[in-house]
């Protein structure tokens, strides 16, 4: 999907343009459920934040200023929004957010990408939760460096350090692993 498109649909909507709204949320809505579900690894749970995310927008789309800034605007507030939820269901208290979630980069059943499997998937899945993030933006959902510090809240500096990091620990586990 080209950029200018969706600069146009969130100018639109901003205008009270319920298609353009609407395109918006095709668009943006299967990738923000992946991204939640990873998150939380419940399903459920990730259609909820999803949802409940999609509404808060609705409300403050027109505080939006730049077009280009709505995709990592969306993603972070669904990574609020099912932290929220977690918590609100007892399944995870705040400190245990970023340490505990252990299926961040695991394959959901529906999906069969290939480079996901074997290998590669156990060496991602050891990665610290914070790594298995970055690696879910950047590569997965295709976002840039200053797109996922607004998402992770952190500084492009430290993106690129945790990208660096979880990329030379994979590449020594990966060829640590075919010596064997």
């Amino acid at each position: 999907m080209e950029q200018a498109q969706i600069d146009l649909w969130v100018l639109e909507a901003k205008q009270g343009d319920k298609n353009a709204f609407t395109h918006l949320c095709r668009h943006f809505h299967p990738n923000l459920l992946r991204f939640s579900y990873k998150l939380s690894t419940n399903e459920q749970l990730a259609h909820d934040a999803v949802q409940n995310s999609w509404l808060k927008i609705t409300k403050s789309i027109t505080r939006i200023e730049d077009p280009r800034a709505f995709r990592s605007w969306i993603y972070r507030s669904v990574r609020w929004e099912t932290y929220d939820l977690l918590r609100k269901n007892k399944r995870l208290d705040e400190k245990q957010i970023a340490d505990d979630v252990d299926n961040f980069c695991a394959v959901e059943p529906e999906q069969n990408n290939t480079w996901e499997t074997g290998d590669l998937l156990n060496h991602i899945s050891t990665l610290p939760d914070i790594d298995k993030q970055s690696i879910h933006l950047f590569y997965l959902e295709q976002m840039s460096l200053q797109e996922i510090s607004i998402v992770l809240d952190v500084p492009v500096g430290t993106i690129k350090s945790r990208l660096n990091r979880a990329r030379k620990m994979l590449k020594q586990r990966l060829t640590s692993g075919s010596e064997s």
